[in-house]
């Protein structure tokens, strides 16, 4: 059992958290006299690790996804969802979230695919919800930065808050509340794909590598800057008493802040990094995350034009509790965790 651990802390620590890229960074920079220690120093340091980190990570996640995706075109998705009803629906619904696109608004035209297909609206909503949220680069990138516990827990709770709320929209059958000419829409979802090759599904993987880091890399470039900025300028007392257990409303503060953002997972995960060493509290941090991923205001302009504002507004609030009521899980067994 030890030497499982051991070898799995090493998968963590140096193959995920690439911490041997970190030492080659340090020496580097030393070499050419940078203090590595000091302010300027120290942010550099910061910014190269991160950028260079998360972008293998990003590459590699993206081409696994996406081998994993021309599995399931919409098409065989939405058959497969088909198959199941009531809470099974939006747990499957949910789960297929996990390996569809990075961010809400990519996940929007899907989703407005599904509902005009004729799926019922709980289980698209569940799709929507988890998509961004609970993707499988989140999982491997929470693995890499707050470890194997952490990621898994925000995984589950994410699917949780999914299927809830997919579920409350669906007792409510908010269904004439989706905007008329998608109910009316003649979707080309029901149309077949043929059957890809190993060849095929590699190209198709490579080019979404291209197409993804192509929107993604300006994110990363910002996240990791704030996280730069927060980990080496920004007082550690600011954080502690901003989000941190001396403000018991640092959850609904980050969640506050969070949505009006937009980036995806790549983004704001060096933003949760510098906060979590700052002090800020975990659940904190992970609302903020999900709050951007989930609630971005372009995302939700998005929606808009799928579906009516009271619909909308009943997306968000079940959304942005269920966020805050994670938040302060996760801050209340933060011990448990890390």
């Amino acid at each position: 059992m030890e030497v499982l651990r051991s070898i799995w802390l090493f998968i963590q620590d140096q193959v995920l958290g690439m911490k041997w890229l970190n030492a080659v960074i340090n020496n580097g920079l030393s070499a050419l006299g940078l203090d590595t220690s000091s302010r300027w120093g120290g942010s550099i340091q910061f910014f190269i690790y991160d950028v260079l980190k998360i972008t293998v990570l990003l590459c590699v996640l993206i081409f696994v996804i996406s081998y994993i995706q021309s599995f399931f075109p919409p098409e065989r998705s939405k058959r497969i969802l088909g198959r199941f009803r009531g809470i099974w629906a939006n747990t499957i619904a949910a789960l297929l979230g996990t390996v569809t696109p990075f961010c809400s608004c990519s996940s929007i035209p899907l989703f407005i695919g599904f509902t005009s297909a004729g799926l019922p609206l709980g289980v698209t909503f569940s799709f929507l919800i988890s998509s961004p949220m609970v993707d499988l680069g989140s999982l491997v990138l929470l693995m890499s930065i707050f470890g194997t516990k952490v990621a898994v827990v925000y995984v589950v709770v994410g699917l949780i808050i999914a299927v809830v709320g997919g579920t409350i929209i669906e007792k409510l059958h908010m269904e004439n509340y989706v905007e008329e000419f998608i109910r009316n829409a003649k979707s080309s979802i029901d149309i077949e794909s043929p059957d890809l090759t190993v060849k095929d599904r590699l190209i198709y993987a490579k080019e979404q590598v291209a197409e993804t880091f192509k929107k993604v890399f300006p994110y990363i470039l910002v996240g990791v800057g704030i996280g730069a900025l927060i980990h080496n300028w920004i007082p550690e007392t600011w954080v502690q008493n901003v989000l941190g257990s001396n403000n018991p409303f640092g959850v609904v503060l980050a969640v506050l802040v969070g949505i009006p953002m937009y980036a995806d997972i790549f983004g704001t995960i060096p933003i949760a990094e510098a906060l979590l060493a700052k002090g800020a509290l975990l659940g904190t941090v992970l609302s903020f995350m999900m709050a951007v991923t989930t609630l971005s205001l372009p995302s939700m302009i998005m929606l808009r034009k799928a579906v009516k504002p009271k619909l909308l507004g009943l997306f968000i609030a079940i959304c942005t509790i269920g966020i805050i009521i994670v938040g302060y899980f996760f801050n209340a067994f933060q011990y448990l965790l890390i």
